[in-house]
């Protein structure tokens, strides 16, 4: 529907910032009529509201088109280096191969090799060492970090915690 120019941006950071700007801020407040009662954005206005947004993020920062609309395959990265950078991200295995530029079955493999574990109990054990650094060193709670250490609800943070170290994350706060 719209041209795009695509400038070749290319970033490795795993965040970029959105410049402050009146559009995202109009855009933002324009969203307000079209929730509904349960919390949702109308099914028929999100299609056109999500145009809205990116027409807004292409207009203050035209180098996002090459992340946005970039739907190629990703090639190969250095597996342990991003792990070790997105950990925290609460997505499925299926999605950390195809980001790392692998098959499933070579995810798991190139893992094992390079961190002698499986994803899943690697992924737990790290975000439960980094949950012990934060409320140990950094006097952080469990139930303001748990979401962000990537594990979906506080029951099954406290529960792993539990099982790893042998004392509840509520106990050292």
């Amino acid at each position: 529907t719209h041209h795009l120019s695509f400038q070749n941006y290319q970033s490795k950071d795993a965040f970029i910032p959105i410049k402050k700007d009146k559009l995202i801020n109009s855009f933002l407040l324009s969203l307000e009529p079209y929730y509904t009662d349960s919390g949702a954005v109308s099914k028929a206005f999100s299609d056109v509201k999500r145009q809205e947004l990116l027409l807004i993020l292409l207009q203050l920062q035209p180098e996002l088109s090459d992340i946005l609309f970039d739907f190629g395959t990703p090639g190969r990265l250095d597996l342990e280096e991003f792990m070790q950078k997105n950990y925290k991200f609460n997505v499925n295995l299926e999605r950390f191969a195809f980001l790392t530029g692998r098959s499933l079955s070579a995810f798991k493999r190139d893992f094992k090799k390079i961190f002698n574990e499986t994803p899943n109990r690697w992924l737990i054990k790290r975000r439960l060492q980094e949950a012990l650094f934060l409320i140990k060193e950094k006097k952080q709670r469990p139930t303001d970090i748990y979401i962000d250490l990537g594990f979906e609800d506080l029951s099954h943070f406290s529960f792993a915690f539990k099982k790893e170290f042998g004392i509840s994350a509520s106990s050292l706060s």
